[in-house]
Order: C-alpha cells, then sequence, then structure tokens
C-alpha cells in the first residue's frame, strides 16, 4: 500500500533527521561506548522546516 507524502516540510539541513549520536572512540568501564547526542542547529531539534519570511523592500 502507497505511503502519503508528509504535509509538514522538513529541515532542508537535517532532512528530517535532527538527532544523531556520534561516538568518541572512547568506553565506560562495561565496555560499552560514550556517545554523546547532538541536534540540528537550524531546527532545534525538531526536524521540521519553518516557513521563511519574505524580505521587505521599501522603494
Amino acid at each position: 500500500m502507497p505511503q502519503h507524502a508528509q504535509n509538514t516540510r522538513v529541515c532542508r539541513d537535517c532532512d528530517g533527521f535532527p538527532v544523531v549520536a556520534i561516538t568518541t572512540g572512547t568506553r565506560h568501564q562495561d565496555g560499552t561506548r560514550v556517545t554523546l547526542r547532538v541536534t540540528c542547529p537550524a531546527c532545534q531539534g525538531t526536524g521540521h522546516a519553518h516557513p521563511e519570511r519574505k524580505q521587505e523592500v521599501s522603494i
């Protein structure tokens, strides 16, 4: 069954993936990796784009 296109605009910087986990390369005492959660600075972690404002031109 086909899926419908979403109605909200996706952030152009993160392409809808606003939060990522980055491995630092080091490990905890139990052997798991240390990770950092980083959010998209453009959409502040929402994944949606805000409508752009039109620039007003005065004549």
